[in-house]
């Protein structure tokens, strides 16, 4: 009995689920295709590639000065400089010795 019960269930559901799918199709309008039309971007990609490479050097740059001069009690002026960074890299250098 319960399984004559699940298979009209069964082709109940299935038969909603097409008169939806049905209505569905008849509301819309139909697409348009884009014949012919070429995608005009306001900025290329390249330039955007390039803006994401630009803004993210820009922003290790700033995290750098804040980091140096602000947290670390620094000038961060220094924090740009050559001599600062190879002073950097020998105490790493010379932590990884021993």
């Amino acid at each position: 009995m319960t399984s004559e019960l699940n298979n009209t269930q069964v082709k109940s559901r299935e038969e909603f689920r097409k008169a939806r799918d049905e209505e569905k199709n008849t509301d819309k309008e139909p697409k348009k295709k884009r014949e012919g039309k070429l995608r005009i971007r306001l900025i290329p990609i390249w330039i955007r590639l390039l803006l994401v490479v630009v803004l993210f050097a820009a922003s290790v740059m700033i995290g750098v000065v804040v980091g140096y001069g602000v947290i670390g009690d620094g000038d961060p002026s220094d924090a740009l400089k050559k001599e600062t960074w190879q002073h950097i890299v020998d105490l790493v250098n010379k932590d990884a010795e021993k």
